[in-house]
Order: structure tokens, then C-alpha cells, then sequence
């Protein structure tokens, strides 16, 4: 059996002859120049990003960090990872924000446990899986109450708020003069700031 200090980034290529446990992934992501995500014993590497999608998740990020100031908040960006424990998930989100005491998983600075809301800036390689998959697994975790999802190439944004009675409400929002309120905190922006700078003819 290969045992964790035998294990080398190049092992990521070889996922059908080895599964790995959730140790020996995050020895290998704390010294990975790549950001790679963990999927009940697979690693998959994660695609690049783009000047427009740093930029609206940069925006957005910013506007919440700012008007939740002072607040029993916390707002993270990109690098903070998210386990999802039911599903055996390690993953990375765009922003989350956390209400009240910071969770994290046993022996971990670096990786939330309860997100009240996720916000994911939808890329052409990963837009189904952000659309659907992603949400299904970030639904198990009895933290998150609401999901905004952005659009890169356009205006729109999509957000699922859940519910009183535990379903998921969608609201859509098109156009610079669209404003997003979300629902699990008291905040409202824009698309026309969620999309300052972003260039859509890139």
C-alpha cells in the first residue's frame, strides 16, 4: 500500500489505480502549486481562472467585506477551502460568508465547515457542474440558506434562497440596473458593481 510520504504530485494523473484518503490529499494540496479538489478518495486538479471571473468574484467579495464590517460576519474569497462531510468533499468556492462562530474541520485553519452562503462565478468548463452538482452537494450542509451563482459572459445571476418549509426559491436577475438582495443577510448590490470592469468582448 502506498503510504502518504510515498505520494507525489504526479500521482494526481493516475486516479484510476489510486484512491486517496483525505490525509494524504491534504498533505499533497498544502504543497501543491495548483489548487486540486477531493472527491471521496479522487483528486481532480482545477481549471484556471480568467481576468473577468477574478474580477466579478474580486467585486462581489469586496462589497461584502466592506458592509459587513464591525458585524458578526465573515466573508472569505477563493482560497478558503469548504469540507463537506456527508459526501467525503474537499472543494473551493468563489466567496462564502459565515455567520457567527467560524467552524473548521478537526486539526484545519484553512477549511470551513459552515457556510451560510456560497456565491460561484460560473466558468464554460465548469458550469454544469456548478449549476447542479455543486448545489446538490453544498444542500447536505444544514449551515448554507442561500446560493448565488454568476454568470461570466452576461448580466445574470441566478440566486436560491431557501426556505421556512425547506425548499430552494429561485429569484433571477438580468441588466445593469438589476439589484441582488440577498436573503440570508441584510445586503444589496448591483449587477452593474457585481460586473465593474468586466469585459465581455474577452
Amino acid at each position: 500500500m502506498t503510504t502518504t510520504t510515498e505520494i507525489k504530485q504526479s500521482d494526481i494523473k493516475n486516479q484510476e489505480q489510486h484512491y486517496y484518503s483525505p490525509e494524504e490529499y491534504l498533505k499533497l494540496e498544502t504543497a501543491a502549486e495548483c489548487r486540486s479538489e477531493y472527491y471521496d478518495g479522487r483528486i481532480i486538479p482545477m481549471p484556471g481562472g480568467t481576468p473577468n471571473h477574478n474580477r466579478i468574484a474580486g467585486n462581489f467579495y469586496a462589497a461584502l467585506n466592506f458592509a459587513f464590517k464591525k458585524q458578526a460576519y465573515d466573508v472569505f474569497i477563493t482560497d478558503m477551502r469548504l469540507w463537506i462531510p456527508q459526501k467525503r468533499i474537499y472543494t473551493y468556492t468563489d466567496v462564502m460568508i459565515v455567520a457567527g462562530k467560524l467552524e473548521l474541520a478537526e486539526n484545519r485553519k484553512d477549511t470551513i465547515t459552515n457556510p451560510l452562503m456560497i456565491t460561484e462565478v460560473l466558468s464554460p468548463s465548469t458550469e454544469d457542474y456548478d449549476q447542479q452538482g455543486k448545489f446538490k452537494l453544498y444542500r447536505t450542509l444544514t449551515s448554507f440558506q442561500e446560493y448565488i451563482i454568476i454568470e461570466q459572459t452576461e448580466m445574470h445571476v441566478e440566486q436560491f434562497s431557501k426556505t421556512a418549509e425547506n425548499k430552494w426559491f429561485l429569484t433571477e436577475y438580468d441588466g445593469e440596473n438589476a439589484v441582488l438582495a440577498l436573503t440570508s443577510v441584510q445586503f444589496q448590490i448591483s449587477l452593474q458593481d457585481i460586473y465593474d470592469k468586466v469585459n465581455f468582448e474577452s
